[in-house]
């Protein structure tokens, strides 16, 4: 979600945010992003550079550096072979961040984050499809993108426009009056027009107008709070301090901010389907932070526990003084330890555990094999990696219930090879290789485990 407000324009931006300044970029090779980087990187501290290629868009690109002549501050540069170039001033803490919020996609922000991808305007990006591993796009309804041409006033006198200095320029010097800002837009179009350079004025985008923007639309802090299931004064306490991800308000209306009611919505499915939410939703109860599964496990042997300790005349006796003795204890202890380890069943039950694991050998084989074929690779290799945190379950398998890890290691030698033609021989070395680094047996009980498990053909251990 793009928070991250800019100081002021490039006066050769093709794409002006409203109500910021012009600051005169001469000195900054808009053409070049290996030229832009290279001012800032390695040059001296406090400053740096970067650029990266779009990797959606061929010849699209975003860079960054450090101003050389004000270090508190730097450019961000967007640049699209079709749409342009957008040239802003952040202070120099925050380009980095800005950077990467352009990076693949987002074409420019308005109006808390609302942005443009060359055709389409979108809400500010807040729940997260994890399937997709990015943001969900949402379309603004009946979006209406506003040009420079829209906006020049033939009153606009741009002899009164300001392009300012960076070298003195301070962002927290209060902003001109918003009146003068068309004054500043025509002097930037009479400076393009001289030039000769950058988009055709109609083609230079400035803001979007859309129905949920419209003023009577708006919601403020209260009804915000309200549709995130907080109070007003939760909500203010988390925007004074930068917590809990409220969105950019999209509007400033009488001194306190306003948001889009759409905007307002997405936060409140955002808090929805986060981990914190999610974890509340199937807590044991109020307040609590066990899971409803591990609060009936706790009953479970709560249970057990008092039928061992209390509910027996023999045990109950151990509770007397005379009986409270390191011996008479630690057996209390082993048989409180036994309950548990033969309950393990009911804990984590074993068939569903094991076939899971199954399948997620397989998955890594398959795509083990599948990226020897991406790189061409006709020589199968002798392993296939299998990630950490599947080594490590077929390991608990196999130290837990090693019958079951028996049964589905041959399942997956045998399915392997019907289903992949993966070797016997890849699939086996795959296997002793994973349990070898992320398993707990030692060396000598996995070897003989393995020989024992694996077809006869395939027991040999390098």
């Amino acid at each position: 979600m793009h928070g991250l407000r800019p100081v002021a324009n490039g006066i050769r931006t093709d794409h002006p945010v409203p109500d910021l300044p012009f600051v005169d970029d001469a000195h900054i090779p808009l053409e070049d992003p290996r030229a832009i980087e290279k001012i800032g990187r390695d040059v001296g501290d406090g400053m740096w550079g970067r650029w990266d290629r779009d990797r959606g868009t061929r010849g699209a690109w975003v860079a960054f550096t450090t101003d050389p002549l004000n270090h508190d501050l730097a450019w961000v540069v967007r640049h699209h072979p079709e749409h342009g170039t957008s040239v802003l001033l952040y202070k120099d803490v925050d380009a980095s961040a800005a950077y990467m919020d352009w990076w693949n996609g987002p074409l420019l922000f308005r109006s808390g984050g609302y942005w443009w991808d060359g055709t389409a305007w979108y809400r500010p990006s807040q729940v997260w499809d994890a399937a997709s591993e990015e943001y969900d796009r949402r379309p603004v309804r009946a979006a209406v993108t506003v040009s420079a041409a829209d906006l020049l006033e033939d009153s606009a006198r741009q002899a009164k426009g300001r392009v300012l200095k960076v070298a003195n320029f301070d962002p927290e010097q209060p902003a001109a009056a918003a009146s003068a800002w068309p004054d500043d837009l025509a002097r930037w179009a009479a400076l393009r027009k001289k030039r000769g350079a950058g988009l055709p004025l109609d083609r230079c985008v400035v803001k979007l107008s859309a129905p949920e923007l419209a003023g009577d639309q708006l919601v403020g802090v209260t009804e915000l709070a309200e549709l995130g299931g907080i109070a007003a004064s939760t909500l203010r306490a988390y925007i004074s301090r930068g917590e809990g991800e409220v969105p950019p308000p999209q509007a400033i209306v009488g001194g306190r901010s306003a948001w889009a009611r759409p905007v307002a919505q997405d936060w409140a499915e955002r808090r929805r389907r986060s981990s914190d939410s999610v974890s509340a939703l199937l807590s044991a109860g109020e307040g609590s932070s066990m899971s409803t599964g591990a609060a009936g496990l706790q009953e479970r042997f709560t249970q057990i526990f008092f039928s061992h300790l209390w509910q027996r005349p023999e045990r109950r006796k151990r509770w007397a003084l005379r009986h409270r003795t390191e011996d008479a204890v630690r057996q209390v202890a082993d048989e409180l330890g036994w309950s548990v380890a033969v309950n393990l069943d009911d804990i984590v039950p074993p068939y569903p555990l094991a076939a899971t694991v199954r399948h997620a050998i397989l998955d890594e084989l398959a795509y083990g094999q599948q990226l020897d074929q991406q790189i061409g690779d006709t020589d199968p290799s002798t392993f296939y990696g299998i990630t950490t945190p599947v080594a490590e379950m077929l390991d608990w398998l196999v130290r837990h219930h090693p019958t079951h890890a028996q049964q589905i290691i041959g399942e997956i030698v045998g399915e392997a090879e019907r289903r992949f033609d993966i070797p016997r021989q890849v699939t086996a070395e795959s296997l002793r290789t994973a349990l070898s680094l992320d398993g707990k047996l030692d060396r000598a009980a996995r070897r003989e485990f393995l020989q024992r498990v694996l077809p006869p053909s395939l027991t040999k251990e390098r």
